[in-house]
């Protein structure tokens, strides 16, 4: 049975709507849940809540990394926290997979510590998965990494194109490089040398993706550094959440709309749904040696619940062995 290792105390919610996701998740999904953190305060969760007694375990981390504190110093010393023993069961082999909404930083610093990333691998980035007008695409880097080089932003489309082709089931995916125009005079040092890079690689490159490409759809993998990569992702949840409550008002106002309103239900909660975080669980940390999904500090319980999902699929495909052959394929 696939096992699964889930940071408690991770999360604006923590560790209540972990608990209630993993309970939820038990009942639903094949796998061990291992709720990892304070043993105490999980029990105390975990007593109010229905779930299947055979199918969540707790490991003990008497410590936590606060979202705000500084990634590299508190994975070194607080070596008994959730996200540092979590990693730890993932280098054991204890775990297949580890789940965290806590302090993103520092999940990728204890990966980066303790897993090592993949042979020819230099840097992780972080996978998101956004809604367009076709089918969903994948930014990647969201975060990872801000300081990122032109060989860095090729091994993330590597590793985004091995994610969608074997995850995703998409067989020939196309790859873009997120840039301010089309032309391949335009962009930074960083982006010009980039797209050298992607040109001679023998990917399927279609080339600068604007921004406002990424939700058309104009390529399935959108590469970019992780500096403008958040920027993005950040910018995105926030319209999403203005641009309903907009909606809202507008609709609310006169009777009319209210009708209209009511009778369009149907759609908005397709739409809703399509652009709603939790319905995706968490992004990939992706080039590690080993499986982490990190998830949204302000993850719900269905979020969590949608995030081990994610990561049941994710561990029944071997994706590293399958990044690091497409690695060996690519031209440089």
């Amino acid at each position: 049975m696939i096992k699964i290792a889930v940071d408690a105390m991770g999360g604006d919610r923590a560790p209540r709507v972990v608990v209630e996701g993993a309970a939820w998740a038990s009942d639903e999904l094949d796998c061990q849940i291992i709720l990892v953190g304070k043993e105490r305060n999980i029990k105390k969760f975990l007593d109010k809540t229905d779930y299947n007694k055979d199918r969540i375990a707790i490991k003990n981390a008497i410590e936590t990394i606060k979202m705000d504190d500084p990634a590299a110093i508190s994975v070194r010393r607080k070596k008994n926290s959730s996200i540092a023993v979590g990693v730890e069961m993932l280098k054991k082999k204890e775990a297949d997979l580890f789940i965290s909404a806590g302090n993103t930083g520092a999940v990728v610093c204890a990966a980066a510590l303790k897993l090592r990333t993949l042979a020819g691998i230099e840097r992780p980035g972080i996978g998101v998965v956004f809604p367009t007008l076709t089918k969903p695409s994948m930014v990647i880097d969201v975060g990872a990494n801000i300081d990122a080089t032109p060989l860095h932003l090729l091994h993330y489309g590597v590793m985004g194109l091995a994610y969608f082709k074997y995850v995703l089931g998409n067989e020939n995916p196309s790859v873009g490089l997120l840039n301010i125009g089309h032309e391949e005079s335009k962009g930074t040092g960083l982006i010009k040398e980039a797209h050298h890079l992607f040109e001679r690689s023998g990917m399927n490159f279609v080339g600068n993706v604007e921004a406002r490409d990424v939700y058309v759809g104009k390529a399935n993998v959108v590469v970019c550094e992780g500096f403008v990569g958040n920027i993005l992702l950040k910018v995105t949840e926030s319209f999403a959440e203005a641009s309903s409550e907009f909606l809202k008002r507008e609709l609310t106002r006169r009777l009319l709309p209210k009708i209209g309103a009511i009778l369009s239900l149907p759609a908005y909660r397709a739409i809703r749904k399509k652009i709603d975080y939790s319905e995706y669980g968490g992004a990939p940390l992706l080039g590690v040696d080993g499986r982490i999904i990190i998830a949204h500090g302000a993850s719900s319980a269905k979020a969590i619940k949608n995030a081990i999902k994610a990561g049941t699929e994710y561990v029944t495909h071997k994706l590293n062995k399958h990044i690091m052959e497409d690695l060996g394929k690519i031209t440089i």
